[in-house]
């Protein structure tokens, strides 16, 4: 999958500069919610552990940078989410996390007949981590950040001249890297017996809808015929 972000790249890049287009910008607003959670092979392969499905809130703004059908936006994101786990044997030892995080987002998005597809990697800066039925954070147990990538796509649902506009659509991310330090066996989220076959990290998951309404800036076009081209506000 790392390699499809590196493909989807390049592509782009040629895309966009191999031929002359309108420069534009937009800026906006947006939330997103959906199913969250953490994969992690030895939960799943656990017959003491039932997945309970989480959940995850973001909401923030994005700035784009658009050519003609084609463009990038640099979304910033508050984000709140938590993953559960049923102990089978002692429901008093089910572990519930809830994390907060500062998530950033820079992705090729092409729009084009009133639908949109995204793709492109996402850091997230842990900021907060906690258990339930547990008063103190357990932050420094988790590690700062994570590092993953996003797949969306969706429509236009209002708006299409470049000065406002509506969306609506699906989003899943997935981290690469482990949300959980893994040098201390307190560490080993949810319970350290779980991990008969060596640690294995547990991973951020997300699939969810996301709503965004945009407003046009402005373009670099030129006034009249044989003026240099300059930026016009929208």
């Amino acid at each position: 999958m790392k390699h499809l972000f590196t493909i989807v790249a390049i592509f782009a890049t040629l895309q966009m500069f191999g031929q002359k287009k309108i420069v534009w910008f937009d800026t906006g607003i947006k939330v997103q919610y959906g199913a969250a959670g953490l994969y992690n092979a030895a939960i799943s392969d656990s017959k003491a552990f039932d997945h309970e499905i989480g959940r995850g809130l973001s909401y923030g703004g994005k700035i784009g940078v658009n050519f003609n059908f084609g463009g990038f936006t640099l979304d910033v994101m508050k984000s709140s989410l938590n993953q559960g786990f049923e102990f089978k044997e002692d429901l008093t030892m089910s572990p519930k996390i809830n994390w907060d995080a500062l998530d950033f987002y820079l992705l090729y998005r092409n729009a084009k007949n009133l639908g949109y597809f995204e793709i492109g990697p996402k850091l997230s800066l842990i900021q907060k981590v906690t258990y339930d039925r547990v008063t103190e954070e357990q932050t420094e147990n988790f590690n700062s950040n994570t590092l993953g990538g996003v797949v969306g796509f969706g429509a236009n649902i209002m708006g299409n001249d470049g000065r406002f506009s509506g969306i609506l659509g699906l989003r899943f991310e997935y981290a690469f890297t482990d949300f959980v330090k893994d040098n201390t066996n307190d560490s080993e989220y949810p319970l350290p017996f779980i991990y008969t076959d060596g640690y294995k990290p547990s991973n951020i998951a997300f699939a969810g809808v996301v709503f965004e309404l945009n407003w046009g800036i402005g373009y670099f076009g030129k006034a009249q015929c044989g003026a240099r081209s300059k930026f016009i506000m929208f």
